[in-house]
């Protein structure tokens, strides 16, 4: 049997809360469901790899994302702020398929507080590391940067492909799903929110 607890590839989280045991088991006998021989050469260790890739990929479920997060205070700062262009990639919780894309975050600080600009990236990527849905991954962004920060106004619009949409069923490659959530005064005021918006997409080779 592999030795997971002393495979330091995988994140510390899921190596103390994933049965990954268990997921080999499972991967086996989805294999042998199909009609595949689980012990083909070439698949053989496949239920091994897969139970490793699932501790990454899934490593947001046990990982707490305040962990990510880094207040800096500038003095005077109350402009709006962009960390554009994110990449990320998560699971749809659906079908167990990758949706993946750019996820683009403007927030205004409060008294001066503000995010290192990585740890923006480092909390798209954490609350991506988990089944999701896009809908509730754009508002949890939302959230967490918001309490972060006691922001004055936030929004977060995410653009992905979903592997479920174009991979399988109406299989439509290419085709992007567009979700946004808004707090405080992007919610509250139209000007700010346009203004948050017309950031968000402004020319990229400017």
């Amino acid at each position: 049997m592999y030795d997971y607890d002393n495979d330091l590839s995988i994140p510390e989280e899921s190596r103390k809360n994933m049965d990954l045991p268990a997921i080999e088991d499972a991967v086996r006998t989805i294999l042998k469901a199909v009609g595949e021989d689980p012990e083909r050469e070439g698949i053989r260790e496949t239920p091994n790899r897969v139970a490793r890739m699932y501790a990454e990929i899934f490593s947001g479920l046990h990982r707490d994302v305040s962990k990510d997060i880094k207040v800096f205070t500038e003095e005077g700062n109350d402009e709006m702020i962009l960390i554009g262009d994110i990449p990320f990639y998560s699971m749809c919780e659906h079908h167990l398929l990758p949706f993946h894309g750019k996820c683009h975050v403007v927030y205004i600080p409060k008294n001066g507080k503000i995010l290192g600009l990585s740890k923006v990236a480092r909390i798209v990527d954490t609350l991506s590391r988990k089944p999701q849905i896009q809908e509730r991954l754009t508002s949890e962004i939302a959230d967490t940067v918001e309490r972060a920060v006691d922001a004055k106004a936030v929004c977060v619009v995410i653009e992905a492909e979903h592997l479920c949409m174009t991979m399988r069923g109406i299989r439509k490659p290419g085709s992007k799903t567009v979700t946004s959530a808004m707090r405080g005064g992007c919610r509250a005021d139209l000007r700010t929110r346009n203004e948050a918006l017309a950031l968000i997409n402004r020319p990229r080779n400017v």
